[in-house]
């Protein structure tokens, strides 16, 4: 639909559901959405702060908690905004630009998770190379690929999508993903065939790298000694956790495109809440709880007495 300034706006439909709890959802999302601000940041602090913790491994998961922090920025805002809202509408130009920092920063999660998984195999595989090999440089260069590759391939998807006439508008989520698509009057055979590129170039090849790395680990430590299967088990199991639970959430997202009509708007509503707030939570509670020096420091920072 269009107003008298030629603006196009699209129905968030998502929130049927919702409407009779409005206030106490937005005081509980409000609420959630500080606790994930505080949770990433206060470890990507501790990491920024500790020297000891100024090594690969732990600059790979600050990245990855500022990942979490601009997800749940990307659509917690407008989703509080909604809730306080008569009708829950969004511009045709702001839809397409949260479905491109939704997938840009989708897509950075496995390329940073691939990168992690090299770092783990080098440090347990290759112990006496690592230094020479996971160089600043090196880390760097990985990072900064990790955040730019996807941004500009998602980018171009966005502009090519943009410029798509609508024959709908009326989106049954709570927020702009890839249901974007059913709007669309007709999707160009060339911008399908982009989109199963950036799917296989910005997850599926990561994934499967990702694998093949913990799966050499897993084969080099159960040949070696107990040290070596502690150390593996330690440090691999936070990010395979993460990994599962990103892939998960990852596969029911593009999934649910297809099945969308058969499953119940409650059903539905309930998934996509799941979805924005266990991950960018998980984050933080797994490596947190689960990587030895940063858990050391958290209970510095936050001593617990005993009785």
């Amino acid at each position: 639909m269009d107003d008298t300034s030629n603006v196009t706006y699209i129905t968030l439909d998502g929130f049927v559901e919702l409407q009779k709890y409005r206030y106490l959802c937005f005081v509980i999302m409000f609420m959630l959405y500080i606790l994930i601000i505080c949770c990433n940041f206060t470890i990507v602090c501790l990491i920024w702060i500790h020297k000891n913790l100024h090594e690969p491994m732990y600059i790979f998961i600050a990245a990855l908690l500022l990942n979490s922090v601009l997800f749940s920025t990307n659509i917690y805002p407008k989703l509080l905004i909604d809730f306080l809202s008569e009708k829950q509408i969004i511009s045709h130009s702001l839809c397409v630009f949260q479905a491109f920092i939704y997938y840009s920063v989708a897509c950075s999660e496995f390329l940073l998770l691939a990168a992690m998984s090299y770092d783990r195999y080098v440090s347990i595989c290759k112990p006496l190379h690592y230094p020479t090999i996971m160089r600043k440089r090196t880390v760097s260069v990985f990072v900064v690929l990790a955040w730019t590759v996807p941004f500009c391939e998602v980018a171009v998807s966005a502009v090519l999508n943009a410029n798509i006439k609508l024959c709908n508008f009326i989106l049954k989520r709570l927020f702009c993903n890839n249901s974007f698509y059913k709007l669309q009057c007709l999707t160009p055979a060339a911008v399908s065939i982009y989109g199963v590129f950036m799917l296989l170039n910005l997850t599926i090849l990561p994934l499967l790298f990702t694998l093949f790395s913990y799966t050499r680990i897993l084969i080099i430590s159960y040949r070696s000694c107990k040290s070596v299967r502690r150390k593996a088990a330690q440090t691999c199991l936070p990010h395979l956790l993460v990994l599962i639970s990103f892939s998960c959430f990852f596969v029911y997202d593009v999934v649910i495109v297809k099945l969308e009509s058969n499953i119940p708007a409650t059903s539905n509503v309930i998934m996509t809440l799941q979805m924005i707030l266990y991950h960018p939570l998980l984050n933080p509670i797994i490596y947190g709880l689960k990587m030895k020096e940063i858990y050391r420091h958290l209970k510095k920072l936050f001593p617990v007495k005993s009785h």
